[in-house]
């Protein structure tokens, strides 16, 4: 067992892949300013999708919401938006700035790669901003049947997560630790299709740069719809 900053504890198998690792400790040691991806405004990409009008007002679920940001985004827009995240500590705070902005969403405590026993309800769009270089191969074909699981026929899921691509984090590797002690996975374009592909019609697949807190990265957007 190997420490890393703020108390984050890490499992690593023989591989020294990361096999689990508590978050919730991030948003009780943090203030919500100091994580990097907590960021107040919605991503470039979520804002044009919408404008395009491919995604309109509906039953919308944020896997991996954090602290809430872009699920308040989206239910100030008209969506009915229920906000998931494993961190107890983040979906607090989520509630507490849905109450404060006077905004109408649901936040649930639940795991993207568990039994999904929480979610008792379906959805005609599934939002995943930069939730994926969290979840490690192993995990993401779970990750995906909870996803469509939840899909309503026809429904669209967007997901987004780092590009091997991108140079941050030393720039090399699949897998690299952030200045937080957290181990994440940078995925190809080809791998991704690969995954979505045997649960969903892939409508869009394309890296393209996001700005984060500290600098801009390079991420693999999917755009998907259920078959």
């Amino acid at each position: 067992m190997t420490s890393f900053p703020i108390r984050i504890r890490c499992w690593i198998n023989s591989k020294n892949k990361l096999k689990k690792i508590n978050m919730d400790q991030i948003y009780k040691d943090l203030q919500p300013e100091k994580i990097p991806w907590n960021i107040e405004s919605p991503p470039q990409a979520l804002v044009d999708l919408i404008k395009s009008e491919k995604i309109k007002p509906c039953k919308t679920i944020d896997l991996g919401c954090g602290t809430g940001h872009n699920a308040l985004y989206l239910a100030s827009l008209g969506f009915q938006v229920t906000g998931i995240d494993i961190s107890p500590a983040a979906i607090k705070i989520a509630q507490e700035y849905a109450e404060k902005k006077g905004i109408p969403c649901q936040f649930l405590v639940a795991d993207v790669t568990g039994d999904f026993h929480e979610i008792n309800a379906s959805f005609d769009f599934a939002y995943d901003w930069q939730l994926l270089h969290h979840i490690f191969p192993d995990k993401r074909k779970k990750y995906c049947e909870n996803v469509r699981s939840i899909l309503n026929p026809g429904g669209k899921f967007l997901c987004v997560g780092f590009s091997e691509k991108d140079a941050q984090f030393e720039g090399t590797g699949k897998y690299r630790k952030t200045n937080l002690g957290t181990i994440l996975y940078f995925s190809s374009e080809e791998e991704l299709r690969t995954l979505f592909t045997e649960f969903f019609q892939i409508e869009e697949l394309k890296t393209l740069e996001t700005q984060g807190k500290y600098g801009p990265h390079l991420v693999v957007y999917a755009f998907l719809s259920l078959f």
